[in-house]
């Protein structure tokens, strides 16, 4: 076998081993001896006994950056090429291939990789080691797993100049584009870290990033969350109070009744790294993204990306997953429909189930439970019937909504959407009473400790404000601009604004999140219907619920005066001044109103710009958009067109988040097209739209969802709190016993 032991005198220095002449040259030198002892506290602490293990493709830079990251860390470095292959078959690489062909070359690569052992040193793999299951199980059970992911583009440039000619699997009908493509799964499966490399960037800045992220890696203290109502001096004091990105997900709202956020903010991204993702897909830009902000010891790193993959596969109908369209002038659209539900919420909700599903410990069972006025049922059903069946087994869902206060089309989805685990019930009354009565029942500790003892089954929640829920907005605004560069549109580095419409504050969050990770975004225009409470706000710092009460319009989803996610926000224009935060939302629970000081209304009016739509202008953009361009708006995306006509200067592009499927609001979309006679049959109202051959096409997903359902059966329950509970207790006999 082919052993590397590590052994340095230096390190194995002891005062008792020191000879007199050692000891006074150290003495005289002290600056010598400060900096052997910090190089050998820097390795021994980051790799002890394990090996850092660089893979990616030929060109990533490996051997170099190995040799780099080894002087830094002054351990010893192995070039898998050059010092085993070679070493054992006698022969060059390249005269390897040519005497015994691809197939026959990987399976003795892998022999030799396993015969192979090492330990405290740096390894450079060969680029298709990863390729040969049992022996990348060998090498990664000493050693930590780096991904060198370079640009396929850069990765194409540099093996041009250097006239490569030993790429396993290069053939007359194989392009070199092809095998760095078809490499790609190999290397998320084996990775620990990804290292994004960007553009050609020096082989010295990578190394460092190498060491940056597996001090990363070793240390999960780094990335801790907080409560968006804890003061400084409390998160100093109790430990308790730091939570990890599993502890969040699964908790959702934090005890103190505030919201968790990163206690160190989220990762800025270079322009560099920025760049680099311009001509990847909407997963690879995913990837890249939440690994930065999702620790690996809460989830695995290939773990991760393979809960991506699923999540934005084949249940998405765009194979660019979310695609920016031209509509007008300097005005794109950011379509998110694309998903099974054809709203935004797919975004997080076909992810965030996978994600709680890691999370949760093997010796619980979990019951869901969702209170929606709308879409937000439809997607969680969905997103939670898609997970693998032995997952199924330990979590299910119930959804509450008011059964006669949603529209037909909305409560056809949600009995569409029902599974083994998951289902609906139409309660007889109104959302508030749902929303109010899974308050009670979460804060019942003689019930939920019951469900636990006897059923052994925990509740959780799946709402907006959970951070699982918020996190993967980003990826999309990000993407979006990364797409209007890709598209010529814009140089990289030009600012954009963006307009949303905006009822919890999330998904305009998400925008200013991803502006504060390096994406240009130049102002976030918030766009409210006639509950205009946010606009208000914005333009003058007063939050002002006194004598408001909520209005029923076209777009529902929008249709909200309490906006939890604006809470994250405050926290961070207060400098997370957790005290001020608490104040602010205690006052308005007591009184129904708070009020900013003036500094801190100067930081948000920097960030953000606000308007609202009446219901006649929503209507009016709809027809207007339809007739100049042959495209169908939705209700919320109107409220944002109007908004955006209003508000933008006009000075660079602006992208318009069209959140939902205008298929989902037939009636709405049938008034503003002028049909005089709407026929109440939801089916029937999308063959009337479908016959308009409009852009985009009625959503495939919602069509196949009320033909299957007809007058499918849900249950249907009074307005009372014991009932509910039943409800619930019966459920979970039903599934988990």
């Amino acid at each position: 076998m082919f052993h590397v032991f590590q052994y340095r005198p230096l390190r194995l220095i002891t005062q008792n081993s020191l000879s007199s002449m050692h000891l006074k040259l150290m003495l005289s030198r002290p600056v010598a001896l400060a900096q052997i002892w910090k190089s050998w506290f820097s390795s021994h602490s980051l790799l002890g006994n394990k090996n850092i293990i660089l893979m990616g493709p030929p060109g990533a830079g490996k051997t170099t950056i190995g040799r780099i990251v080894g002087q830094k860390l002054d351990c010893p470095v192995i070039d898998i090429d050059d010092d085993v292959l070679e070493t054992t078959w006698d022969m060059s690489v390249s005269e390897k291939l040519q005497n015994v062909g691809y197939e026959e070359f990987l399976e003795e690569e892998g022999k030799a990789l396993l015969n192979f052992s090492a330990s405290g040193s740096v390894i450079s793999l060969s680029g298709s080691n990863p390729m040969h299951a049992a022996g990348m199980q060998h090498v990664k059970k000493n050693g930590i797993v780096v991904y060198l992911d370079v640009p396929t583009t850069v990765i194409m440039s540099r093996l041009k100049s250097m006239a490569v000619d030993r790429i396993v699997g290069l053939s007359a009908g194989n392009s070199l584009k092809d095998i760095l493509q078809f490499r790609k799964p190999f290397y998320k499966r084996w990775h620990d870290i990804r290292v994004f490399c960007g553009e050609d960037v020096a082989a010295e800045v990578v190394a460092e990033k190498v060491l940056d992220a597996v001090k990363r890696y070793q240390d999960s203290e780094l990335e801790t969350f907080i409560s968006t109502r804890s003061s400084r001096s409390g998160r100093s004091m109790e430990k308790d109070s730091h939570k990890y990105f599993s502890d969040v997900v699964i908790q959702g709202l934090a005890p103190d009744g505030g919201l968790f956020v990163p206690e160190r903010r989220l990762p800025k991204f270079t322009a560099g790294e920025w760049q680099g993702l311009i001509e990847a897909t909407y997963v690879e830009r995913a990837e890249v993204i939440l690994e930065r902000c999702i620790h690996p010891a809460d989830i695995p790193a290939c773990k991760l990306a393979e809960i991506i993959g699923t999540a934005y596969g084949e249940n998405f109908s765009c194979s660019k997953v979310a695609p920016v369209r031209h509509l007008a002038g300097n005005q794109f659209l950011l379509e998110l429909f694309h998903g099974p539900t054809a709203s935004f919420k797919d975004f997080a909700l076909q992810l965030m189930p996978h994600l709680f599903a890691s999370c949760i410990p093997r010796s619980c069972n979990y019951l869901i439970l969702v209170a929606t006025s709308g879409d937000t049922g439809s997607a969680v059903l969905d997103g939670f019937s898609r997970l693998h069946d032995t997952d199924k087994q330990r979590i299910a869902v119930m959804n509450f909504f008011p059964e006669d206060g949603v529209s037909p089309i909305q409560k056809s989805q949600m009995i569409g959407c029902q599974k083994e685990n998951a289902w609906s019930v139409g309660v007889k009354s109104d959302f508030d009473f749902c929303q109010t009565a899974i308050k009670q029942i979460f804060t019942n500790s003689d019930f939920t400790g019951f469900l636990t003892v006897e059923y052994g089954t925990a509740l959780s929640a799946a709402n907006s404000i959970n951070w699982a829920r918020l996190l993967p907005q980003i990826v999309y605004h990000a993407s979006a601009y990364l797409d209007l560069v890709h598209q010529g549109i814009i140089p990289f580095g030009s600012p954009v604004d963006i307009c949303i419409p905006t009822g919890n504050f999330g998904n305009i969050l998400a925008a200013f999140y991803a502006k504060m990770m390096g994406i240009p975004i130049r102002k976030c225009i918030c766009a409210s219907n006639e509950n205009n409470v946010l606009t208000d706000f914005i333009r003058t710092g007063v939050y002002d619920l006194r004598g408001r009460k909520l209005i029923s319009t076209f777009s529902p989803a929008v249709d909200i005066l309490k906006s939890s996610n604006l809470e994250r926000y405050l926290h961070l224009i207060a400098n997370e001044d957790g005290q001020l935060v608490t104040q602010l939302f205690n006052q308005l629970e007591n009184q129904g109103h708070f009020q900013l000081r003036k500094d801190l209304l100067e930081k948000l009016q920097q960030d953000l710009v606000a308007g609202w739509c009446s219901e006649e202008d929503c209507l009016a953009a709809i027809h207007s958009v339809y007739s100049t361009t042959g495209y169908i708006l939705d209700t919320h995306t109107a409220v944002a067109k109007v908004v955006a006509d209003r508000l933008q200067d006009r000075t660079c592009p602006i992208i318009i988040s069209s959140t939902a499927h205008y298929s989902k609001f037939a009636p709405a979309i049938l008034r503003a097209l002028r049909i005089a006679e709407i026929n109440q049959n939801p089916l029937s109202q999308l063959h009337l739209l479908s016959s308009y051959s409009a852009l985009p096409p009625i959503h495939w997903g919602l069509l196949e969802t009320l033909k299957k359902t007809g007058n499918g059966d849900h249950q249907v329950c009074a307005a009372d709190m014991s009932v509910l509970m039943h409800h619930i207790e019966t459920l979970i006999q039903n599934h988990f016993m």
